[in-house]
């Protein structure tokens, strides 16, 4: 008995000491910087000395108070809820048809497809936002050519919605990323299930909803929260593309945070309050995703 306890012990011990080193770096690397960027939002620190300093007080809430009853937080959110539909209704259905055409062979040139498809995701944001200023927003932009090309008297102006532009360059740009996560996924069906519903009369639609629907609830559900994540995180295409303009129309949270503490009279507090609700808004949009596994998903 004491052999059997002493050989657990160091069984317990070794995961302990394998486990410990992952468990120190995420700490220094995500732990530490969270509980201290929640901490500094409670402060009235202004840049300077931050430790020893004795200007830097505890003052509350004030910076949420700031954000939550500011015009610029809500648009900025309702930006980055569009974002979110976009990719989470618009990318992944998207990503999921054309990974289905491709994997079931349904247009000739597949490796073509694929290519073309996820070739956005190679290209860095940078490039893509400086190409679609010039496709879309620009002065004499190239989209302003073609529609002139069926009507030289038509004015070409996104003022009115100036997120579509943004939009359709994050539809374009993100959905091959999910083409190859479903593409992976449906490889790992057995052929023989879809034969087999072949030959009792199933259509392709049938054998989409019926099998390879159900069969991928779980990558999904895995791709929802990578589009939410990634959603919440915008920041780089857009800053290229518009830098939060016309007058913080498509802004973005993280835009706002990134102004708020660089730009202007810097607000360290509040860059750091934006921050904890955006993480606070990304769990809540990730429980609400899993709930809707649980409540709709397939129990087979």
């Amino acid at each position: 008995m004491a052999r059997k306890l002493s050989s657990r012990g160091e069984e317990q011990a070794s995961y302990f000491i394998l486990a410990l080193p992952a468990v120190i770096l995420y700490i220094a690397v995500v732990g530490f910087p969270t509980i201290f960027s929640i901490w500094l939002s409670l402060t009235n620190y202004k840049g300077g000395q931050l430790f020893g300093n004795p200007d830097v007080k505890i003052v509350g809430l004030e910076s949420y108070i700031t954000v939550f009853t500011s015009s610029t937080f809500w648009m900025a959110l309702k930006n980055n809820l569009w974002i979110v539909l976009i990719s989470v209704f618009g990318q992944i259905p998207l990503g999921f048809i054309l990974a289905y055409i491709l994997s079931r062979k349904l247009v000739k040139g597949v490796d073509f497809f694929q290519t073309v498809i996820y070739l956005p995701n190679i290209i860095t944001a940078v490039v893509i936002g400086i190409l679609m200023r010039s496709f879309f927003l620009d002065n004499n932009s190239v989209w302003m050519q073609i529609v002139h090309v069926f009507d030289k008297t038509a004015t070409v102006d996104f003022t009115s919605s100036p997120m579509t532009p943004v939009l359709i360059v994050m539809l374009w740009m993100y959905t091959g990323m999910y083409v190859i996560i479903f593409l992976a996924a449906i490889a790992g069906i057995d052929d023989s299930v879809i034969e087999a519903a072949k030959i009792d009369g199933a259509g392709e639609v049938k054998i989409l909803t019926h099998i390879m629907i159900p069969a991928m609830t779980g990558i999904i559900v895995t791709s929802a929260i990578l589009a939410i994540s990634g959603s919440l995180k915008s920041y780089d295409l857009l800053w290229v593309m518009t830098q939060g303009g016309p007058a913080d129309r498509t802004s973005v949270l993280s835009i706002y945070m990134y102004k708020s503490a660089f730009q202007g009279s810097s607000n360290f507090p509040l860059a750091n309050a934006i921050s904890t609700i955006m993480v606070l808004i990304s769990f809540i949009l990730i429980a609400l995703t899993k709930f809707a596994e649980k409540t709709f998903g397939s129990t087979d």
